[in-house]
């Protein structure tokens, strides 16, 4: 297996370029169906969120061939997605998955969305017939250290993530959040997440808009919440004081001027906007407006960097944990090596046997006398198996390897004689 991971992460690249580089659902079925024709990976996995979009595939390319091609399919300057990106291969490219998909590598130390994330980015690429026997047994190789990782260590104790580092800002600035109204936008698993945080933080109303109605109101029902379209936030927007955003949307849901006819409205009471999609939904512009305080997911590295320092004790236990895991995926797959050198080798002692077998039975059929066939097939049977084993022992005296003599000697059994 040629494995590489390559990607561009919160770390390596700012919101401006992730956002550029980020797959929507058609599009990564049509990167899979690229990369498989254009490149030839037979196996193929994008993972694509708000903080990272990697390429994990089963090919023989280099990081700048596969930088390349991501700049060309999004049609953008190569080289600086080069200069954003990482890339990972083998040992190297398990490890990072099985961190990834930890929490390990998130911008909130353990948070636990990502593990959904990777499982869903899987289960396209599996739907797309882009998963083959190797993906299939890392990727629940992964999936499996990632469960015990939250299971066994405080990684996941007091589950935080981005949403709830939106949250907590908040927090920071309100003091108190059971006077403020809110206004989620979106109503997919981080909005999800946010709602469930506001929630228990005792908020005065929530609001949600979104696309569908129906999946809005299943999220807002249980907080008593209620729901509206993205076509009438207009409308409503200058009754939110806090405005949490995260949509698959290609284009801005919130501009400009629509923010500041919501702030006129509120006798330029202040707002307060957490953009927590990629692509942004909201126009970098409003952060320019008085009474307007715009954050995107960058913004929350202060918060994110506190959760890190009281997680790393946690982390170091669940880093043991993915090295037990990238070596069992690395002995499974080593062991495929010697499946095929036993098939091999079974295949040519077969043909050997048959080949003689043939012979004796010839003879025998002849009028041969069965005592002197079965004699010599018996010495060229043992002839044809110690050959090439003997002249292995002799080559390795000579040479004085006495490293290959000893493997030799336990290979064929001579250590028990």
């Amino acid at each position: 297996m040629a494995l590489i991971a390559f990607g561009i992460n919160h770390n390596t690249a700012p919101v401006e370029v992730r956002e550029k580089v980020a797959f929507s659902t058609d599009a990564q079925l049509e990167a899979l169906r690229a990369l498989k024709e254009q490149l030839g990976s037979e196996e193929s996995v994008i993972l694509s969120t708000c903080n990272r979009t990697e390429i994990y595939a089963d090919i023989n390319l280099s990081g700048e061939q596969l930088s390349q091609w991501l700049a060309s399919f999004h049609q953008l300057d190569g080289a600086a997605i080069e200069n954003a990106s990482y890339c990972f291969t083998h040992e190297q490219a398990i490890r990072h998955l099985m961190r990834v998909a930890s929490g390990l590598d998130s911008m909130v130390l353990g948070e636990p969305q990502i593990l959904g994330q990777v499982k869903q980015a899987y289960t396209s690429a599996r739907d797309s017939g882009m998963i083959g026997s190797g993906f299939e047994r890392l990727f629940q190789q992964t999936f499996s250290v990632a469960k015990k990782v939250r299971s066994d260590t405080e990684i996941g104790a007091n589950a935080v993530s981005v949403a709830f580092a939106a949250v907590q800002l908040a927090r920071h600035i309100f003091s108190s959040l059971n006077k403020v109204n809110v206004l989620l936008i979106g109503a997919g698993e981080t909005i999800e997440l946010v709602a469930r945080h506001l929630h228990e933080q005792h908020v005065q109303s929530i609001r949600v808009a979104n696309r569908t109605l129906s999946r809005a109101s299943d999220m807002a029902q249980p907080l008593g919440g209620d729901v509206i379209t993205l076509a009438q936030i207009p409308d409503h927007l200058h009754e939110a004081d806090i405005i949490i955003s995260s949509t698959a949307s290609q284009l801005p849901i919130l501009g400009k001027g629509v923010v500041e006819r919501a702030l006129k409205k509120r006798r330029h009471q202040p707002m307060f906007l957490v953009d927590l999609a990629v692509p942004r939904d909201v126009e970098s512009e409003v952060g320019e407006l008085d009474d307007a305080y715009l954050y995107t997911v960058d913004d929350l590295q202060q918060i994110v960097q506190e959760n890190r320092a009281s997680r790393q004790s946690a982390a170091e236990k669940a880093e043991e944990m993915i090295e037990q895991g990238v070596t069992e995926f690395l002995q499974w797959h080593d062991s495929l090596a010697s499946v095929d050198l036993v098939r091999s080798y079974r295949e040519q002692s077969e043909a050997h046997k048959q080949k003689l077998q043939h012979r004796a039975l010839k003879q025998l059929q002849e009028g041969k006398d069965p005592q002197v066939v079965i004699t010599e097939l018996a010495n060229k049977l043992t002839n044809s198996l110690i050959h090439t084993p003997t002249k292995a022992i002799k080559q390795a005296a000579v040479d004085k390897d006495k490293r290959t003599l000893a493997l030799l000697r336990q290979a064929l059994g001579l250590d028990k004689v």
